[in-house]
């Protein structure tokens, strides 16, 4: 690993303000990622910003819904009632994230920026365009099995986002709170925060050098509180998502009257299916409507030689969420 300098912020200003001046800084705070990626070399940072000390927590319900803190740990949220009681999909997608080790040190906002763990993109012998653009990427014709289907371009096909908290908040319409150098907020929904690859695979997100996560508001609805987060995996535990689905659903009198889908390790981004959602609405909770609603899902996916599994994986495991939450 290279030498750095560490200093520890005791203000928001104080830390976007240093990241904006030194653009080889990074912010930390539980660092169970952002350590990995500095000691492969993938990521080289001059100065790490700790972050620990800013008044970023709180897990609350607001007006505009749960508020919850960047800096909470996501132990603490997956087992927080108010999470588990009215966005259980949320819960779930934390609870079955990663060991109890690193989920009592990794933070929300350190989760929602994971990068991918393409095999090649981790490698620096490799060649990759999200980390150097313009090398070409192997994983085209190379070891793609668990790389995305949807979203994906000629210049990468990793699924940038490899977690599991991200895809139940895109299915529930989560917003985030940013936060710049001059102590400037913006509210992003997550929908519009992760970036398609396209010809610019390096860049992933929309947060601005000097912009650090700042909360997560998610919507309180019937869907959400009939939620549920669904992962397939090589083995039960510590592993990543081969495929996974957060799904919500209002059914009255056997009726879809609401629906959230969102997809997990299939996509360049975590995936939200609104043609799936339409599908449903209006139809009745049966098994035949959630495997029309799956087939839309998974129209546009482009697989490649190791991953073409993934299609009736997913549309399996869609179908699977949503008949246990209609149950």
């Amino acid at each position: 690993m290279n030498n750095f300098s560490y200093i520890q912020a005791d203000k928001a200003k104080e830390a976007t303000a240093a990241k904006r001046d030194d653009k080889s800084a990074a912010f930390v705070a539980g660092g169970t990622a952002l350590i990995d990626l500095m000691k492969l070399n993938v990521e080289n940072h001059g100065q790490l910003i700790d972050v620990n000390m800013l008044p970023f927590r709180g897990i609350e319900m607001t007006k505009d819904g749960l508020r919850i803190g960047a800096l909470e740990r996501m132990s603490d949220v997956g087992e927080h009632p108010l999470v588990k009681q009215n966005f259980p999909a949320v819960s779930e997608s934390l609870l079955l994230a990663a060991s109890a080790q690193l989920r009592n040190m990794a933070s929300m906002g350190g989760n929602v920026l994971q990068r991918t763990r393409c095999g090649y993109f981790r490698d620096t012998a490799f060649p990759c365009n999200k980390r150097e653009p313009g090398t070409g990427c192997p994983a085209l014709e190379g070891d793609n099995r668990n790389l995305a289907i949807l979203g994906t371009s000629e210049t990468c096909i990793a699924t940038s986002y490899p977690g599991d908290l991200s895809v139940a908040l895109t299915a529930l319409d989560a917003v985030l709170t940013l936060e710049n150098a001059k102590g400037k907020q913006r509210q992003v929904p997550i929908t519009k925060f992760y970036l398609l690859p396209g010809t610019t695979p390096q860049r992933e997100n929309v947060l601005e050098a000097d912009e650090l996560i700042v909360a997560i508001t998610i919507p309180q609805t019937a869907a959400a509180r009939k939620s549920k987060y669904l992962k397939v995996r090589d083995r039960s535990s510590y592993a990543y998502a081969l495929v996974s689905a957060a799904v919500g659903l209002e059914v009255q009198g056997g009726t879809v009257r609401a629906a959230r889908v969102a997809l997990g390790g299939v996509g360049a981004q975590p995936w939200r299916s609104l043609e799936a959602e339409k599908a449903l609405v209006g139809q009745p909770a049966t098994e035949a409507t959630f495997r029309a609603a799956a087939e839309l899902a998974l129209r546009g996916a482009k697989p490649r030689e190791h991953n073409a599994y993934k299609i009736e994986m997913a549309k399996n495991t869609l179908v699977r969420a949503l008949s246990e939450v209609a149950a």
